[in-house]
């Protein structure tokens, strides 16, 4: 027998099995490993579905904070566990898509060393700023930069995070002279713009809403492609005079590579259900995150397109971690 005659009689019993586990699938908590500390957005949205989520597939569900490496830690701990179910990951596209992209060797390939299950959510980014910065829009911004040509700093979660990226497009985009200030986190840096340390930050809706809605930051505009309900009087970067620009930033469930895709489907299709709960849905809208639930083949293809535009951008901001 052929090597690739063995192979096709392997790849029907393999789905077999997958569907035999997947029916007895889950006898044991799950446990979601976060690879992010306590508190912010990814955590925050994984813990607004984990509770219908262990409901409706029947167990409970445990989530480990494994912060570090810029996300790499949690990432390979799920990529070399085994490939039943049990342990899974909250993965972020600051870590899974664009990371890989600036440092000399990845240690990983997301397509490679993880299975996609489903994206939980998008969240648009804001740029919110210090009620001192005299601008109060985007357009204004833009307006006020070219009279001034001064740098001007923004925070952001950190060097190569989705928020920098949106900086640095930004600037690419308006010529705005931005000046990059790196955090390790975006609650830390909200934290230096309340206290007038750097003017703005760029940063996502649950991370500054509620200083927003207090008036002690100015939300210049916000990512969407339109604007938000949580937002109602915060224009979109497009209405401020940036054609086309629309960036949101996602989470989402993976597994370990070789997860048998009926355990994969069976993660997924209770999750998509779960998104559809009133309560689930105001709790992800308080975080600013628009539910998802796509399929293990759409979120795939979202990732691949993901990984070809962030890619060059990247490269062109020249952003290196090693």
């Amino acid at each position: 027998m052929t090597h690739t005659s063995l192979k096709m009689l392997l790849i029907p019993l393999a789905f077999a099995m997958g569907l035999l586990q997947a029916q007895t699938y889950p006898s044991k908590p799950i446990k979601i490993i976060v690879p992010y500390s306590p508190g912010g957005f990814a955590d925050s949205g994984v813990r607004a579905i984990s509770e219908g989520l262990g409901t409706r597939l029947g167990t409970s569900i445990v989530i480990e904070n494994r912060p570090g490496a810029s996300g790499v830690i949690g990432v390979m701990a799920v990529s070399s566990a085994l490939a039943d179910g049990y342990t899974l990951l909250l993965g972020f596209d600051g870590t899974l898509i664009t990371y890989p992209f600036m440092v000399s060797k990845p240690p990983f390939q997301v397509l490679r060393d993880l299975t996609a299950i489903s994206k939980i959510g998008d969240s648009a980014m804001v740029l919110a700023a210090h009620p001192s910065l005299p601008a109060k829009n985007i357009a204004e911004l833009i307006e006020g930069s070219k009279q001034k040509g001064l740098p001007l700093p923004y925070g952001s979660s950190g060097l190569g995070s989705t928020p920098h990226l949106a900086g640095e497009l930004f600037k690419a985009r308006t010529n705005v002279p931005l000046e990059h200030i790196a955090y390790k986190g975006g609650g830390q840096a909200t934290i230096d713009t309340l206290g007038g340390q750097i003017p703005m930050v760029f940063t996502t809706l649950a991370t500054v809403q509620q200083y927003i809605k207090s008036g002690k930051l100015n939300a210049l505009g916000v990512t969407s492609a339109k604007r938000l309900s949580t937002l109602p009087d915060t224009p979109t970067f497009i209405e401020g005079g940036v054609p086309g620009f629309v960036l949101t930033t996602w989470i989402g469930l993976f597994a370990p590579p070789a997860t048998p895709k009926p355990i994969v489907d069976k993660i997924q299709t209770e999750l998509s259900k779960v998104l559809l709960l009133p309560s689930v849905k105001e709790r992800l809208a308080i975080l600013g995150i628009e539910p998802s639930g796509n399929t293990h083949e759409q979120f795939t293809e979202q990732i691949s397109s993901d990984l070809a535009m962030w890619g060059p951008i990247v490269k062109k901001a020249n952003i290196n971690l090693d």
